[in-house]
């Protein structure tokens, strides 16, 4: 028996908000889409188009308040071909959260407060 990711998932308040933020900070992309006949959901799932692993979105009609994130300690890490590029970028979006330069790292926040840990690939 064996087991693979498939995806990870996050939900959040503003689905376009968080759909363009990802294609703008990440390049993901969308690959398909999952409506609620009668609206109270919508699941979106992201792709890097380079690995099998999704990011899935999922918005909620009825939620009403920020997702409660603890003491934000979990996250999602991503490889970059080009890190001094992509800090540049992330710095000029206004959403870095942490760096840690000794590490060589640095975490982005998305719009509802999701960190993204950033490692260059080594």
């Amino acid at each position: 028996m064996q087991f693979t990711f498939a995806h990870n998932n996050l939900n959040v308040r503003n689905l376009e908000q968080s759909l363009q933020f990802y294609q703008q900070a990440l390049g993901l992309t969308e690959t398909r889409r999952i409506n609620a006949e009668d609206g109270s959901f919508i699941i979106v799932y992201l792709s890097d188009g380079q690995t099998a692993h999704n990011l899935e979105l999922t918005w909620l009609r009825d939620w009403d308040r920020p997702y409660n994130l603890g003491d934000n300690e979990f996250h999602l890490a991503f490889r970059v071909d080009d890190y001094e590029a992509a800090h540049a970028k992330h710095a000029e979006m206004g959403c870095i959260c942490f760096e840690n330069p000794s590490m060589g790292i640095y975490f982005i926040s998305d719009p509802d407060g999701y960190w993204l840990e950033v490692i260059p690939t080594r």
